[in-house]
């Protein structure tokens, strides 16, 4: 089995500020350490349960986070950007699986660590077919254009809570109970990585066993709408050719499938950045 692991910070073990995931602060040279070892967690698990083949994809902020002399030797690692599938930069369909390791929730989400959609500056929500969605969503669309499965991820318990209604069947490992935007109840990583290891493992064996969640997918065309943190923005994003303005600060495009999709939001949040 050949799977993708795609790995965020905001989600991973601890991390319960901005500063932590930083680049810029000094809590982010001991957070980058925790990603690695989460990542790893995930890597040894599910090559436990039976996987053949493994590529991680470091999608937190330009890509640059993940030690890789510290990662397992056993994988090869995406990073850097931009890449064109960003957060799931190698996707495609060869493979059977993939894991999001430290991953968020959306915009606006109540008790959940550091909750923002892509860019916590610039992007207020986004829609896909009149669906709110978060990063999780977004990417699992994604590998749903490719028949790929999200088999398992870790954060905190409201993007538990989120996934688990998105994506039945999925597994979770829970490393936190998120308590506002900026405080948690966190485990010990010797602890949290035990179940990010044990979630790994028995997700890739329900899979190898014909049990893998069905994979996300949006009914084509896909339209999706991005509402920005204010109307300069929108000014910007919709300078997309084929783009419609929605109001002061929402911006829709509608795409033939979930690449063009992504394309068009990855385009207008560019735009916007003026």
């Amino acid at each position: 089995m050949k799977l993708l692991i795609a790995a965020d910070m905001e989600g991973i073990s601890g991390v319960v500020n901005w500063n932590q995931v930083t680049s810029t602060h000094p809590d982010y040279a001991r957070f980058r350490r925790l990603m690695t070892q989460d990542v790893n967690a995930a890597i040894d698990g599910a090559f436990r349960g039976g996987a053949s083949e493994i590529i991680v994809a470091d999608g937190h902020a330009g890509g640059y986070n993940i030690l890789i002399e510290e990662l397992d030797p056993r994988v090869s690692l995406n990073s850097g950007n931009p890449a064109p599938w960003a957060m799931i930069q190698g996707i495609d369909a060869s493979f059977q699986g993939v894991m999001f390791i430290g991953y968020h929730a959306h915009m606006g989400t109540q008790s959940a660590n550091l909750d923002h959609t892509w860019s916590s500056s610039q992007v207020a929500n986004v829609w896909l077919n009149e669906r709110l969605v978060g990063e999780a969503q977004i990417n699992g669309g994604i590998c749903g254009h490719y028949d790929v499965p999200v088999l398992m991820a870790s954060g905190d318990q409201a993007l538990a809570a989120d996934l688990t209604e998105w994506i039945p069947g999925i597994e979770m490992a829970v490393v936190k109970q998120a308590t506002s935007r900026y405080s948690g109840q966190c485990l010990p990583p010797a602890v949290s990585q035990k179940r990010i290891s044990a979630a790994a493992e028995q997700a890739v064996k329900k899979a190898l066993q014909g049990g893998a969640p069905r994979p996300l997918q949006f009914e084509a065309p896909v339209t999706v709408t991005v509402e920005f943190m204010h109307s300069a923005m929108a000014d910007g994003a919709a300078l997309l050719p084929y783009a419609q303005r929605v109001d002061a600060r929402k911006v829709s495009f509608k795409a033939e499938d979930m690449l063009m999709a992504f394309r068009a939001f990855r385009a207008m949040v560019t735009l916007a950045d003026r």
